[in-house]
């Protein structure tokens, strides 16, 4: 028996649709500026590839459980997005066997410090405190792959009933084996890897007391409240 100095944290993990067990969570990348839409509102040029950066595995937030609204931001934004959830490992994965690598899919929200990430965007410094916050990735059910792979239906958002996000996973620029192609070759990928996938465009701000829904068409809806500071 390992004798640490102290009780290490409990493995973080999410839902799995229609099943007791739980999915563990090795690490989070996100990918950003995958639905063209939501790139040039951001007033990036479409024809970039997107970005990959990271989020703590201890920041899912889970279905119906409130989101304490962050420090250090006036401008906290949400983002849709469709999450691939790693069954297996693997580096230099080719794209026409990706999908053997994945367990599911679930519907996520990548909440973003906006304003943090914009100061850093104009320094050229990491994203980390825009995107890496505690509480920045709640998240629904995994839906297991063998009920049939995501690679198009309706994916919105709503706050406060309001229409705020609405495409179709068929529009992101890079599909979901070609993320997971390009980011074996960084990263040698493990079982229980979560990879958001972009969102698209309608991004904005949350205050207090706003309650969120969102989903991917097929998965289960995510809904999360915005808690006072």
């Amino acid at each position: 028996m390992t004798d640490f100095v102290f009780q290490p944290p409990t493995m973080p993990s999410a839902a799995v649709s229609g099943s007791a067990q739980r999915f563990p969570i090795h690490r989070i990348y996100c990918v950003g500026r995958n639905y063209a839409e939501h790139v040039r509102e951001m007033g990036g040029d479409a024809r970039e590839p997107p970005v990959f950066f990271t989020k703590p595995s201890d920041a899912v937030v889970a279905n119906d459980v409130e989101v304490p609204y962050p420090s250090r931001t006036s401008n906290l934004h949400h983002e849709i997005e469709l999450v691939v959830a790693m069954g297996r490992g693997g580096k230099d994965i080719k794209k026409e066997r990706a999908l053997e690598y994945v367990f599911g899919y679930a519907a996520g929200n990548d909440l973003t410090r906006r304003d943090l990430q914009q100061a850093s965007k104009q320094k050229g410094q990491p994203w980390d405190t825009g995107k890496a916050f505690d509480h920045s990735a709640p998240l629904a059910a995994i839906r297991p792959a063998s009920r049939g792979h995501v690679s198009k239906g309706k994916i919105w958002l709503t706050v406060n009933g309001e229409q705020r996000q609405q495409s179709d996973v068929a529009e992101m620029i890079w599909s979901v084996p070609e993320i997971i192609a390009e980011l074996s070759t960084l990263f040698e990928l493990q079982p229980g890897d979560l990879i958001f996938t972009g969102t698209p465009s309608g991004v904005g701000i949350l205050k207090p007391g706003d309650h969120i829904e969102g989903g991917i068409e097929g998965l289960e809806v995510l809904r999360n409240t915005i808690a006072a500071r």
